[in-house]
């Protein structure tokens, strides 16, 4: 039971991977309050989770039953990430939430609106993308029985915990380097994600076409 949790634990962390969630989470997020920021990564990691228990008890039948490969997934994700990763590095959404928070009404008492960036892209498809869909999905088709099912999911539910405070603690410490320094973290971290979007992208076209 524990070499199957530290196995599924290493997997899936290695795959969602926290640490290089945050930093990305804290650009998207730039503006929110902590509150709004605190909200949104809960609520990120709650839908990625369900999404992920669902893919994990009944992924291989919902594909087949929609007759949809899981490189689908990788190419359909990659496009989303690469859309975000321009917005970052072009500072679009800057743009944006500066023009809807001059047409604020009076009940916002003057705050801007702040995107929500919990369900897309952040639980979809960052953190329940195709590898972390794949791998969960990989996992539980070996684990054979419902205990060693439940310690897949337990090593799951481990793992988003820590996204979780990963998300909660990037943005107080980005705020530490101060505006420029974030505004440039930012922007590499939006060259990043687009190379990461493209290798989505690369390995959905190499599945489908098996290049």
């Amino acid at each position: 039971m524990l070499e199957l949790f530290l196995s599924a634990f290493i997997t899936l962390f290695v795959v969602i991977d926290p640490p290089g969630c945050a930093p990305i989470y804290a650009g998207l997020t730039k503006g929110a309050s902590a509150a709004q920021q605190r909200s949104m990564a809960i609520r990120a990691c709650l839908i990625a989770g369900v999404i992920l228990v669902i893919f994990a008890l009944f992924g291989e039948d919902l594909l087949n039953a929609l007759h949809i490969e899981l490189d689908s997934f990788r190419i359909a994700g990659g496009i989303m990430l690469f859309v975000i990763a321009l917005d970052m590095v072009f500072e679009k959404r800057t743009q944006r939430r500066e023009q809807r928070a001059e047409k604020v009404v009076a009940d916002h008492a003057g705050k801007p609106e702040v995107d929500d960036v919990s369900v897309f892209p952040m639980a979809m498809p960052m953190l329940a993308g195709p590898g972390a869909i794949a791998s969960v999905m990989l996992l539980t088709s070996k684990a054979q029985g419902l205990e060693n099912t439940l310690v897949v999911l337990s090593a799951l539910g481990t793992v988003l915990l820590l996204t979780l405070l990963a998300l909660i603690a990037a943005s107080p410490l980005m705020r530490l380097f101060g505006a420029r320094v974030e505004a440039v973290i930012t922007r590499l971290l939006g060259v990043l994600l687009a190379a990461l979007a493209a290798q989505y992208v690369i390995d959905g076209l190499k599945g489908s076409f098996g290049l």
